[in-house]
């Protein structure tokens, strides 16, 4: 299928689709008319990218894990540690955020005015 194809059935834009590709996430091969063709399978890969994508992976750290979704014997072992990983430091990041929330709302209830609203923003 051609890239307008691809983009119709998955919803992601032709320019995302080539991003893709260019970041080694998503292969094509090019017809005679130098256009790219994307294999049925490619459906898959594009939601599989973007729901990565969604859930906070960068396409570097894509690249490292994508080929394992293919072979079984990655998949279950080391694939599923990577993606724990990540997870956890996702998990860290959070409460490190929460945290600079938190001093963040003490900063602004310190410096608030009595008689003023000092409820933070959300």
């Amino acid at each position: 299928m051609r890239i307008g194809e691809l983009s119709a059935r998955t919803g992601v834009s032709a320019r995302s689709i080539r991003y893709y590709e260019q970041q080694g996430l998503l292969a094509a091969v090019r017809n005679a008319g130098g256009q790219r063709v994307f294999a049925e399978s490619a459906v898959e890969r594009v939601d599989l990218i973007r729901r990565l994508f969604d859930a906070g992976l960068s396409s570097r750290r894509m690249s490292e894990l994508l080929p394992c979704v293919t072979n079984p014997d990655i998949r279950t072992g080391w694939l599923t540690d990577r993606l724990r990983e990540e997870r956890s430091r996702m998990v860290a990041e959070m409460a490190r955020l929460a945290h600079a929330v938190s001093v963040l709302d003490d900063v602004v209830a310190d410096m608030t005015v009595p008689g003023e609203a000092a409820t933070p923003a959300a």
